[in-house]
């Protein structure tokens, strides 16, 4: 099969012709992928920083149909229509394992994490593991789970463990972005009121189409961001959104999203800089609890996508035909012109296949 491989870190991507994966765990999957999309943390893959043992598959973002199944497997069957799971394994021990259901994709004893640390989906076929991975209703395409397979898992549970009521109001940093608009779309069907705060014209032009209640550009400065929130909001020391979500790794990120906070309000941390930088009096002085969060449970996962149905929510999608045309995504993630997600047709005879379906 194809497959689009990480040879070396910081080199460009190379299309390489490698085995279909075999001898499947008891509780994996082989997926024939139909359609797979680049995340911002594949640029982390292809650095280094996961130190992800090398030559491995990118992409962690997929969606396709099973064509076999481990032997343990009970709640798939070949010609499924999935969402790929990531984590591959877990231990079964752990306190994470044995803890709430909600907190078992924390496992630290994975056998790995799929396209960060096994191979991954932008490949003709991926291997998963069943118990990560979600069964799409007829109504979730292909091109829309793909990205909902970590974007959507991750800024789905930071709208739920964010805890705004409906009516109320959540602040996202970074609202135009591949998270960010999907944030959007959850919150407000939701009930929530939503602020988008974002530093590029596309993002807040994204923001803004997706449904968020006011827009602020965060190149004014935190000051004058802060004063406009308020201006929405109410201003005084509890003025400000009930609960902020950070999706934005840009170096006053997290202090911008404290500061629009209200005092004892919520800020929830999904960007991953290197250093979460707060300032003191946002922090402290303000009372603001900081709640990190990554992905979702396999529950939440079928939550969502349930959500997602209902909801007819759909990520913005770039859509490149082919493996091939990876460099082309890639220059174009990089020059900042894609909109939403970047997502690879893997399969289109699977996307006929699914037209077909729903025609009938």
């Amino acid at each position: 099969m194809q497959a689009v491989r990480v040879v070396e870190y910081n080199k460009p991507y190379v299309l390489s012709t490698v085995p279909v994966p075999s001898d499947l765990e008891p509780h994996d999957l082989l997926v024939k992928v139909a359609v797979a999309s680049y995340c911002h943390t594949d640029g982390m893959v292809a650095a280094g920083i996961y130190g992800t043992t090398l030559p491995c598959t990118a992409s962690h973002e997929g969606a396709g149909t099973v064509v076999a199944v481990g032997p343990d497997v009970m709640d798939f069957r070949p010609g499924d229509r999935v969402m790929c799971g990531l984590p591959i394994g877990h231990c079964g021990e752990c306190a994470e394992c044995k803890g709430p259901e909600s907190q078992q994709h924390y496992c630290a004893r994975t056998a790995g994490l799929v396209g960060l640390l096994t191979d991954g989906c932008f490949a003709d076929y991926v291997r998963v593991d069943a118990r990560w991975t979600t069964l799409l209703p007829d109504m979730v395409s292909f091109l829309s789970a793909a990205p909902l397979a970590c974007a959507g898992r991750t800024v789905w549970r930071g709208v739920r463990v964010a805890g705004v009521e409906p009516g109320g109001w959540l602040a996202i940093v970074g609202s135009g972005g591949g998270l960010g608009h999907l944030g959007v779309q959850f919150a407000k069907a939701k009930g929530l009121r939503v602020i988008g705060i974002d530093a590029r014209d596309e993002a807040l032009t994204l923001s803004r189409e997706y449904g968020a209640d006011a827009v602020f550009d965060a190149r004014e400065g935190q000051a004058e961001v802060v004063r406009k929130v308020q201006e929405v909001v109410g201003a005084g020391p509890n003025g400000g959104a009930d609960a902020t979500i950070t999706l934005s790794d840009a170096d006053g990120a997290a202090a911008l999203a404290c500061a629009v906070t209200k005092m004892h309000g919520t800020m929830v941390q999904i960007a991953q800089p290197d250093t979460v930088k707060i300032p003191f009096h946002e922090l402290i002085n303000r009372d603001i609890r900081i709640h990190g969060s990554v992905l979702c449970s396999a529950q939440e996962s079928r939550d969502m996508v349930k959500f997602v149905a209902e909801h007819g929510i759909s990520p913005k999608t770039k859509v490149f035909d082919g493996l091939d045309k990876i460099h082309e995504l890639v220059e174009e993630v990089h020059r900042g012109k894609v909109q939403g997600k970047a997502a690879i047709i893997v399969d289109q005879g699977q996307l006929g296949q699914e037209k077909h379906r729903k025609t009938q």
